[in-house]
């Protein structure tokens, strides 16, 4: 981490998990135990139907609320779709956005992942956008040319005056719900190779600012490790998330001075 330039951010990401009843028990016991983040924003990213009792339940707070995904287009004929309008009106700030699972599962691509951080931009959100590669890539050594690809694809049109709205998450996909974790040094590296990407298209001082996170089944246990790195600025945390004392745990690992 490194606070001087950019902000520390632990976004949770829920997937799909929790009922409205066991999103406000969540609420319940969190609340009482994050107390006031000092040196990190926290997110929860939850599924859409909990997103405006999310809102509501953690107003008081510093927990800030997220979306999962979104549409690219502000209305029309997709059935099933929410737009980052539709969002933002109701209270939420972060919307995760390519995730590893909507790559796979839901045919999301490098093209539609740029419209939707324009779409999420333009509504006044803050884009996390995910990015990383499978094991069969890392194996073949295409790592950073697959990550230097993805990013630039991802901020294509992008304006640098909108990069301190954009948070980028290294989620290796080999890392993902498989308890797998890449070491300190290989998040970091990669973490350093995303920011190198951002400084040659948008000079150093932006680079600077980037908040990037690490996102590959970081937990209770090495999470304090991980956040030691200076280009991990924080976690989007998928199991993890889900119980109050692990998720606190790594806030608080991010929360040291």
């Amino acid at each position: 981490m490194n606070r001087r330039y950019r902000k520390t951010i632990i976004a949770g990401n829920w997937k799909m998990n929790k009922t409205l009843s066991e999103t406000k028990a969540f609420a319940d016991e969190l609340k009482p135990l994050i107390g006031k983040p000092k040196w990190c924003e926290v997110v929860l990213c939850v599924p859409s139907v909990n997103l405006q009792a999310a809102v509501r339940l953690f107003k008081e707070s510093r927990v800030a609320i997220g979306a999962e995904t979104c549409h690219y287009e502000s209305n029309g004929a997709f059935t099933g779709e929410v737009s980052a309008e539709m969002l933002k009106e109701i209270g939420v700030k972060y919307v995760i956005i390519g995730h590893s699972e909507r790559r796979q599962y839901y045919n999301e691509t490098d093209f539609t992942v740029n419209k939707k951080v324009h779409a999420a931009l333009e509504a006044g959100l803050y884009p996390i956008v995910c990015v990383g590669e499978s094991l069969e890539q890392r194996e073949l050594g295409v790592t950073m040319d697959l990550i230097s690809y993805q990013v630039k694809a991802a901020l294509a049109g992008v304006p640098a005056d909108k990069m301190r709205h954009v948070v980028i998450a290294y989620e290796p996909i080999w890392a993902i719900g498989t308890g797998k974790t890449a070491t300190a040094e290989q998040a970091n590296e990669v973490c350093e190779a995303i920011r190198a990407v951002i400084r040659k298209l948008y000079g150093a001082r932006v680079a600077r600012s980037v908040t990037i996170q690490y996102g590959g089944s970081m937990n209770a246990k090495n999470a304090q490790e991980l956040l030691a790195q200076p280009d991990v600025d924080g976690g989007l945390i998928g199991g993890a998330s889900l119980k109050a004392p692990d998720f606190v745990q790594i806030i608080n690992a991010a929360n040291q001075e």
